[in-house]
């Protein structure tokens, strides 16, 4: 009986293999960490190779967990992290590296590109902003920068096209990641406006044909059976971008109702879905990203703030430094656990932080790659935990920033991530966003997201609204709801958050130039 859908998750450090029944039930995973390179300049690599390698150890490890897994798999399916460059020459090989979402080396190109007159067009069409991580970008600047290597590119894939190329034979990629990147929207195909404007018209033969998951499979290949030990011929299914199969997984689309999705893990995204493109909004700073859901005529409209509990980490990692130097050991799930109760006893919009800790700016609602995080109104009565309610509070209004940037606050919001384990933050995020808070119990959203496509897609389910049924509905937990007074105090607290961010951008172009003098001497 084949009962298993195998969803594959690859991540920018981790790569996961998991295993679901066929109404959605968690079976079995399999995990390997992932490598990546960081190159002086802003540059970040993965070895396209290991990679692969990498993922078949996932899918090996899960034949020694699951009896008869070979007899039982009725499809697999792969998403992996977003955005980046993977190209390969016309044998199937690698050509070098992956460029990852996290390379920075063509922000030049991509701040140039904004600045023209014809952006906006380009923005109304893919209703996507344009940043460094994306592979228009990129592969101007490999064109620029590593020519010899562009020439011998036959096909741009991204990560899981990379892998769903191994995986088949087939050469493909998503709705998702084809039109947010080089498409319209609408159409859910390239747009030839879009590569002219880009640049990129005489390079069009590198896209690869844009195929819909939920409908079209592939084969895994008798050499990928080989090295998996899974049977040939077993159905394999191109999944969205991890963003949207984790958004998918974790219950942002339902067949009714004005729905949300926040994932605030290292980075925040924050998803809105939009039932048709007339309910796409585009802000004036032509930002954020609009991605094609697995689901006919609906869209998930996305803004990213750069850094999200990373300014808890940086928090964490402060004290325990602290705690270090006077001999004193705690462990970080220690100090972790006790940041709940110094939330609930500080007063409430004491203080305002703003969360732009990455050493990478900020992406979502507004882009400045100078921007810094920074407290503002501290002075002496305040301690460890004002310092950290204004923490939780920044990351909140950080959130209300980016659904504000595409239209109005959702009535309900599901949220995932590291946050979601953090009953204060999710108290604090509720009233901010004035929004229905609930969190889902699934533990691998986004290969969940993939499966469900597979799902779709062998035919056992007809659509993906019977599929929800089975894969989310049971798993979603207590709702939330906002507490008016708390609520009333952040709308009127939030115009302050915008204003401190639009105003410090001068300041924080001078610490830039500042920093950026003084590496030069250092270098000279």
């Amino acid at each position: 009986m084949k009962d298993i859908i195998i969803g594959i998750d690859a991540g920018t450090s981790v790569i996961k293999s998991i295993a679901f029944s066929l109404q959605g039930e968690q079976i079995s995973s399999a995990s390997v960490n992932n490598e990546y390179t960081l190159i002086d300049g802003g540059g970040a690599e993965q070895d396209q190779s290991l990679t692969w390698l990498k993922t078949l150890e996932t899918l090996n490890a899960l034949q020694s967990k699951i009896l008869n897994l070979n007899e039982r798999i009725a499809a697999i399916s792969v998403t992996a992290q977003g955005d980046g460059t993977w190209m390969m020459d016309q044998h199937g090989e690698p050509v070098g590296n992956g460029l990852l979402w996290l390379d920075a080396r063509a922000a030049p190109i991509a701040q140039s590109l904004s600045a023209q007159s014809d952006n906006r067009g380009r923005f109304e069409l893919t209703g996507t902003g344009l940043n460094a991580c994306q592979q228009g970008p990129q592969l101007l600047w490999l064109k620029d920068h590593q020519p010899d290597a562009f020439s011998q590119a036959a096909h741009a894939l991204h990560c899981k096209d990379w892998l769903y190329y191994n995986l088949t034979g087939d050469i493909a990629t998503d709705p998702s990641e084809g039109v947010f990147s080089f498409g319209d929207f609408r159409t859910r195909q390239y747009s030839q406006e879009v590569l002219d404007i880009l640049g990129l018209q005489a390079h069009r033969s590198l896209l690869p044909e844009i195929v819909e998951g939920t409908q079209t499979t592939g084969k895994l290949s008798a050499q990928a059976a080989k090295h998996s030990g899974l049977p040939a011929g077993t159905p394999v299914v191109l999944g969205y971008v991890d963003v949207v199969c984790t958004a998918l997984g974790s219950g942002l689309y339902a067949k009714q109702g004005d729905r949300g999705c926040s994932i605030v893990g290292s980075t925040g995204m924050h998803m809105r879905l939009a039932r048709g493109a007339d309910a796409i909004k585009f802000n004036d700073e032509c930002t954020g990203y609009t991605m094609c859901m697995p689901v006919p005529g609906v869209y998930a409209q996305m803004q990213s703030n750069m850094a999200a509990t990373l300014n808890i980490d940086w928090l964490l990692d402060l004290i325990n430094s602290l705690l270090v130097e006077l001999g004193v050991e705690r462990s970080r799930s220690e100090i972790l656990a006790s940041l709940d109760g110094w939330v609930a006893n500080a007063t409430p919009a004491n203080l305002l932080y703003q969360p732009f800790i990455s050493e990478a700016g900020e992406r979502g609602p507004f882009i400045d790659t100078d921007a810094r995080a920074g407290f503002i109104g501290l002075c002496t009565r305040h301690g460890i935990a004002d310092i950290t309610r204004a923490i939780f509070e920044g990351l909140a209004l950080a959130s209300r920033d980016c659904y504000l940037a595409m239209g109005s606050l959702p009535d309900e919001i599901t949220l995932s991530g590291g946050a979601a384990k953090s009953a204060q933050l999710l108290d604090i995020i509720s009233a901010c966003l004035e929004s229905k808070i609930q969190t889902s119990t699934r533990e691998e959203a986004g290969a969940a997201g993939a499966a469900m496509m597979a799902a779709v897609a062998i035919g056992q389910y007809p659509s993906m609204n019977e599929c929800l049924t089975d894969w989310v509905d049971p798993l979603m937990g207590e709702v939330i709801k906002p507490d008016a007074e708390l609520t009333a105090l952040y709308r009127s607290y939030y115009p302050a958050y915008a204003q401190t961010h639009t105003a410090l951008q001068p300041v924080w172009k001078s610490l830039a130039d500042n920093r950026n003098a003084r590496g030069a001497t250092a270098h000279a």
